[in-house]
């Protein structure tokens, strides 16, 4: 397989939260990163699609690319569908169950206008995958194994309830997680899951960890068109696995010492 770009989109808004503004781009902006995409001649897919390929179970394009989004934004709605539909794009939208419609008090997204689960169905006729990105947005590497069952099972059957059908694929809230969270994504019944690394995807990354590209609200349409090329985006090197490994086991441990009395 070829390295894959994966773009990670957040909040699609002229006017986004101050907290997501970072991780925000502008409707025109958006608009130009899919013309990129199209000019590129690559051809786009959801995160199952590649799932299904990674695994051999269905051909993948000789040059795919996937665009991705996080958390559930109502912007996504109004303002990047009408742009994915515009240019016959399909996605992936990782939805955070617990900001839907009545907000879960344990949720830890600040506070933003966020989709309805009453949106998920047109969305996804429309040609949006619908993914968990868990149910309160915590960092799964810092919780226990019986909180991490409990915000994977029930954004996946929130999410299954909504929409008549099983959830395939997750996406780890802010891109963390270890050995075992892992574990329990795939005990959890979903065959595929995205986390960053700031890097494109290939054949050394597991199903259930994806790497993806972050799109920030500085990132012109020229870095989108580098990063399809491959000319400024490799794939994750060795060593950085190894750091991203120590980073993670660090963040684990200094939660642990934290908790002594």
């Amino acid at each position: 397989m070829n390295a894959v770009p994966i773009l990670l989109y957040h909040s699609v808004s002229a006017d986004p939260a101050d907290w997501i503004a970072p991780f925000a781009v502008s409707p025109a902006t958006f608009r130009a990163h899919l013309d990129v995409v199209v000019a590129s001649g690559l051809e786009p897919i959801t995160v199952s699609q590649l799932a299904d390929g990674l695994r051999g179970n269905r051909p993948l394009p000789v040059r795919p690319v996937l665009i991705t989004a996080d958390d559930g934004f109502a912007d996504f709605s109004g303002n990047a569908v009408p742009a994915l539909a515009e240019r016959k794009l399909p996605s992936t939208l990782y939805v955070t169950t617990g900001a839907l419609g009545k907000r879960d008090q344990r949720c830890v997204l600040p506070p933003a206008d966020m989709l309805r689960a009453a949106d998920l169905p047109g969305l996804e006729a429309a040609g949006v995958e619908i993914g968990a990105h868990s149910h309160t947005h915590r960092q799964l590497d810092l919780l226990s194994a019986r909180e991490v069952a409990d915000e994977l099972l029930r954004s996946r059957d929130l999410l299954g309830e909504t929409l008549g059908h099983p959830i395939r694929s997750f996406a780890y809230p802010h891109g963390y997680w270890t050995a075992r969270v892992r574990r329990l994504v795939g005990a959890a019944g979903f065959d595929s899951a995205c986390a960053v690394g700031n890097s494109l995807c290939s054949e050394r990354d597991h199903p259930l960890s994806l790497s993806r590209l972050m799109v920030r609200a500085w990132t012109d349409a020229s870095v989108v068109k580098a990063w399809l090329d491959g000319s400024s985006a490799g794939v994750l090197r060795p060593q950085q696995r190894v750091l991203a490994g120590a980073w993670r086991q660090y963040r684990r441990a200094r939660r642990l010492t934290a908790a002594i009395p």
